[in-house]
């Protein structure tokens, strides 16, 4: 669901995602800011995806409205 400004709700899948989770916008224009303006660190990786979600999760529970 893309509601304009509002985005996609949290922790859905982008539709911009390939099957092996590569962005098929990156580098156009059409690019959320959001995603051009993240800057992934080792902290926010972890070992794992499992790991790696959790921390964005926990991560966007914080700064949630």
């Amino acid at each position: 669901m893309n509601n304009g400004s509002l985005g996609k709700p949290a922790n859905t899948r982008c539709v911009q995602l390939s099957e092996t989770n590569l962005c098929m916008i990156f580098g156009s224009p059409m690019r959320p800011k959001v995603c051009s303006g993240l800057q992934p660190t080792a902290e926010m990786c972890c070992s794992t995806r499992g790991q790696a979600m959790t921390y964005l999760l926990e991560l966007e529970a914080l700064t949630a409205p």
